[in-house]
C-alpha cells in the first residue's frame, strides 16, 4: 500500500515546486521514494508468480527519476509531481519492451501496462505483430476479464494517426491498433484504493490480466531485433 503522506508530499509539492522548497523538505521526499519503492518490492514479488521474464531487478532502477528534463520544454519546474515505478523484462526504466508500471500522482493514480513512447521501428515492429497475428491479439483485448478491467480496445492518445500507417491494408480488421502510437492498457485508481492494505494484490491481479499483452508485445520486439 502506499502511504497517505506519499500523496501528501506530491500535493505539497506541487504547490511548491522550486529547488529551495524541494531541498527543505528532503527528508519527506527520501520518505516518499522509500514508500514507493517497498511498494513496488512486493509488487515484483507479486508479478513474479504469473510472469518471471520480470525477474527480480533492483527496485531503485525501476523507479522514474523526479526530476524533469526542461531543456525542450516551456515548464520550467525543476520537478515531476507524480513517481512512477516501471518493471520490464530489462529491469530499467530505458528499456523499450513492454512493462507493468504503477503511477502515483495526487487525483491521478494509476496502474499500466504495455509500451509508451517507443522508437519508431519498435512501433512497427508492434503494428507488424498485430497485422500479422490479429487473431490472436484480438483474443487478448476481447478477454471478457480483460475488457471488464481496462475496456475492449488499447489506449487511444491524441496523437494516434488519422490513418492507416503506410505499408499496410486499410481495410485490416487491425486497422485501429495500426493507428496507434503507443500500445497499452491502464486502470485509474483512487486514492482510497492506493492507500488501502489490499492494493498490491488488487494491483497484482490487474497486472495478471494484461500478462498476455505484454507477453505479445515483448515477443514482437525481440523478434525484431534477431
Amino acid at each position: 500500500m502506499i502511504q497517505k503522506s506519499t500523496l501528501d508530499f506530491l500535493r505539497k509539492l506541487e504547490e511548491n515546486n522550486y529547488r529551495e522548497w524541494f531541498h527543505e523538505h528532503k527528508a519527506a521526499y527520501d520518505a516518499a521514494k522509500q514508500d514507493v519503492i517497498d511498494t513496488g518490492v512486493q509488487l515484483i514479488a507479486e508479478i513474479n508468480k504469473f510472469d518471471k521474464s520480470i525477474g527480480f531487478p533492483d527496485p531503485k532502477k525501476c523507479m522514474f527519476r523526479i526530476a524533469r528534463d526542461t531543456r525542450f520544454s516551456n515548464d520550467k519546474s525543476p520537478y515531476k509531481t507524480n513517481m512512477g515505478f516501471l518493471l520490464n523484462a530489462e529491469g530499467s526504466t530505458r528499456s523499450e519492451l513492454p512493462a507493468y508500471y504503477m503511477h502515483i500522482e495526487p487525483g491521478n493514480c494509476f496502474v499500466s501496462c504495455g509500451v509508451y513512447m517507443a522508437s519508431p521501428p519498435v512501433i512497427k515492429a508492434i503494428r507488424v505483430a498485430i497485422d500479422d497475428d490479429w487473431s490472436v491479439f484480438s483474443s487478448i483485448l476481447n478477454n471478457k476479464a480483460f475488457k471488464a478491467a481496462f475496456g475492449n480496445t488499447l489506449a487511444q492518445d491524441d496523437d494516434m494517426l488519422s490513418r492507416v500507417p503506410a505499408g499496410f491494408d486499410k481495410n485490416s480488421p487491425a486497422a485501429e491498433c495500426l493507428k496507434l502510437k503507443h500500445f497499452y492498457v491502464f486502470r485509474p485508481m483512487s486514492q482510497k484504493e492506493v492507500c488501502s492494505k489490499d492494493f498490491v494484490k488488487e494491483a497484482a491481479r490487474l497486472f495478471k490480466l494484461t500478462e498476455p499483452l505484454c507477453t505479445f508485445l515483448r515477443e514482437a520486439i525481440v523478434a525484431s531485433r534477431e
